[in-house]
């Protein structure tokens, strides 16, 4: 019914179901994952009015136990969801369905999926860090590399008292670059493709 998919590995169907409505994989080597793709398969739909609340635990020898994070949910309609989980090693465990269930080894965590209804489903939150950014890596680029420019000019500023004369040298008012900065951020902003024209 379900899959379950880390970047550089195969993908997982071997779901162990653990309650009638509740399925659970295992994560070797948790500790170097940083996103996992949960998935339905296509062969079997949620049951009417139902969906599926996906859940992350690792497991926490100081809390004697697994820890269990809500990651988000996926339904018939939204089939499949991608999550953050390098985030959530540590912090805090909410209420899950998965009772007690601990991990055979230490350095195996778990995604579970629990069908739910969705009513219930709805009313849930997620643990914020989980969500990945729908910030478009191209985008994230060029603010970086507009912030990077801005910040190493700045660092080269002086102020008219402090310039000595140098006629090899041009010198261009930090106003200037400051104007191109922020004029570039909002054509960004307007049309994220604007510069391929």
């Amino acid at each position: 019914m379900f899959g379950c998919l880390v970047a550089g590995r195969l993908v997982q169907t071997d779901a162990l179901q653990v309650a009638p409505d509740k399925f659970v994989f295992n994560l070797a080597d948790y500790e170097n994952v940083n996103h996992v793709v949960v998935f339905m398969l296509g062969s079997v739909p949620f049951p009417t009015g139902t969906g599926g609340a996906v859940y992350f635990s690792f497991p926490d020898p100081l809390r004697g136990g697994p820890v269990w994070q809500l990651l988000g949910f996926i339904t018939n309609e939204k089939p499949s969801a991608i999550f953050k989980i390098s985030g959530l090693k540590s912090g805090e465990g909410g209420a899950h369905p998965f009772g007690a269930m601990a991990s055979a080894q230490p350095s195996v965590a778990q995604v579970g999926v629990s069908v739910e209804p969705l009513e219930q489903l709805l009313q849930q939150i997620p643990v914020s860090s989980a969500a990945v950014s729908t910030v478009d890596t191209f985008m994230q680029f060029t603010q970086k590399m507009l912030d990077s420019l801005y910040n190493f000019v700045s660092s080269f500023a002086l102020t008219q008292a402090q310039m000595t004369p140098n006629p090899t040298e041009t010198f261009i008012p930090s106003s200037c670059v400051l104007r191109w900065f922020e004029n570039f951020q909002r054509r960004m902003a307007q049309n994220p493709n604007f510069w391929k024209n």
